[in-house]
C-alpha cells in the first residue's frame, strides 16, 4: 500500500510516504541555505514534500534560524528549492506557520510575542536567536487589528509561497503554535468574537483558511493537526470534539488533505481518543498519519483504512531514499535504516543534512552532489 500511487488533487502521487515537516534551524536570516535544494531534492522520491515551517511574518518566528516566506529574498531562496525538486520529478507544499506565544521578545525588537491570550507557556523554555535558552514570557493578546494583520500575513505567505513555486501549501494548526492556541480552550480565554465557544475559538482557523483559499484552490492546500498533544503547553478541555470541529471545518472548505498527528509514545498526548477516527468521522479527503509511525504500522493503517498516507519524520531525515528502503523492506532484502543523528538535527551545516548514506541494493553509498 505505501508504494502504490495516489491522487491528491491535480496531484498524482507515486507512493503514499510523505516527508514531513522538519524544523531544522539552518537559515539564517529566514533564507533557505544554499544546500537546501539539495536536501529536498535527496527526498524527491517521496510521494509529497511537506517543506519544513516557514513563518509568514517576522512576528512568527520562535526558533533560530527557521525559514520564512515573507521576503522576496526568502521566495527566491524557496524557488532554488521547488525547481530542484521539479527537476528530479518531485512535489513540495509549503507549511505555512507563525508561533504564536511560543516565542520571546529577543525575536521581536524587545516587543512581546503575541498569543490569544496573556498566558505564558509552563514547563519549558524558549531558544533565543543564538540558541541560548530563557523562561518564556507572558505573551501580548492580540488585538482584533492585529489578528486582522496576521491573517493578511498568512495570505500574503500563500501568494509567495505561490510565486515561489510550490505545488500547494498547508496551513500549521498544529503542536501547540498560534493557530492551535485560538482552538484550545486553554489558551484562549478571550471574551470577543475570537474566544468563549468553540465556534468562536475555531474563527481564527476559519479566517486563515479563508485567507489562503484567496490564493490557492482548495485542492493543492492542506491542514495539519496535532489532536491536543498538550505540545507548548496547549490544552484543550474536549479534545476530540474540538478537533472534530475543525477537521469538519477541512471538510467544508474543502481542502485536499488533512494531516493528523495521532498522540504516541515519543510526544505523548491525550488517548482517551482515536485523532484517526475522529478525522474520518467528520472528513473524507485524504488523510496522512503522523506521530512516530514505522513501516510495518504504516502498512497496517492504509490497509485497513485508517490513513491514505503516511508522513515520516526522524526516519526521512536519516534516509533520503525512504521509498527505496521500504520497497526492500517490503521485499524482505536487508535493507536497514540509518540511525538519525540527534545532535546535527538543528544549527550546523551538511553533517546530518545532506551527508545521509543512499542505499544501493547491496551496500549503502555516499550521496552524490545534485
Amino acid at each position: 500500500m505505501l508504494l502504490s500511487p495516489l491522487d491528491l488533487g491535480p496531484l498524482t502521487l507515486p507512493n503514499r510516504i510523505v516527508l514531513a515537516p522538519l524544523t531544522r534551524s539552518r537559515h539564517p536570516g529566514g533564507v533557505p541555505n544554499a544546500l537546501a535544494p539539495t536536501y529536498y531534492a535527496q527526498r524527491a522520491s517521496a510521494g509529497l514534500i511537506v517543506a519544513e515551517a516557514s513563518q509568514v511574518t517576522p512576528r512568527g518566528q520562535g526558533y533560530p534560524d527557521t525559514p520564512g516566506i515573507h521576503s522576496d529574498a526568502q521566495v527566491a531562496g524557496w524557488k532554488a528549492v521547488t525547481s530542484l525538486v521539479h527537476a528530479v520529478g518531485g512535489r513540495i507544499v509549503l507549511q505555512l506557520w507563525h508561533v504564536g506565544r511560543v516565542s520571546h521578545s529577543a525575536y521581536h525588537g524587545g516587543e512581546l510575542p503575541f498569543a490569544p491570550s496573556p498566558i505564558a507557556i509552563a514547563g519549558k523554555q524558549a531558544k533565543l536567536p543564538d540558541f541560548s535558552i530563557s523562561d518564556f514570557e507572558t505573551p501580548h493578546a492580540m488585538t482584533e487589528a492585529e489578528i486582522d494583520d496576521t491573517v493578511t500575513a498568512f495570505r500574503d505567505g500563500a501568494q509567495r509561497a505561490r510565486d515561489a513555486g510550490f505545488d500547494g501549501v498547508e496551513i500549521h494548526a498544529a503542536n501547540g503554535y498560534l493557530i492551535e492556541q485560538f482552538m484550545s480552550s486553554g489558551t484562549n480565554r478571550r471574551t470577543d468574537r475570537y474566544g468563549g465557544t468553540l465556534d468562536n475559538r475555531l474563527r481564527f482557523l476559519d479566517d486563515v483558511t479563508a485567507a489562503v483559499l484567496d490564493v490557492w484552490d482548495a485542492d493543492r492546500v492542506g491542514v495539519r493537526f496535532s489532536f491536543g498533544q498538550g505540545n507548548n503547553d496547549v490544552l484543550d478541555a474536549n479534545p476530540a470534539e474540538t478537533f472534530g470541529a475543525a477537521a469538519a471545518r477541512a471538510a467544508a472548505a474543502g481542502l485536499v488533505y488533512v494531516h493528523a498527528i495521532r498522540p504516541n509514545d515519543r510526544t505523548g498526548g491525550d488517548r482517551s481518543f482515536d485523532a484517526l477516527r475522529v478525522v474520518r468521522g467528520h472528513y473524507s479527503g485524504v488523510l496522512i498519519a503522523n506521530g512516530s509511525i514505522d513501516l510495518d504500522d504504516a502498512e497496517h493503517l492504509l490497509a485497513d483504512g485508517h490513513a491514505d498516507a503516511v508522513a515520516f519524520g526522524r526516519e526521512f531525515l536519516a534516509n533520503p531514499d525512504l521509498p527505496l528502503r521500504a520497497a526492500a523492506h517490503a521485499a524482505g532484502l536487508p535493507a536497514a535504516l540509518n540511525t538519525p543523528d540527534t545532535a546535527t538535527f538543528y544549527g550546523g551545516g551538511a553533517a546530518g543534512y545532506t551527508d545521509y548514506p543512499i542505499w544501493d541494493g547491496a551496500g549503502v553509498l555516499e550521496p552524490t552532489a545534485t
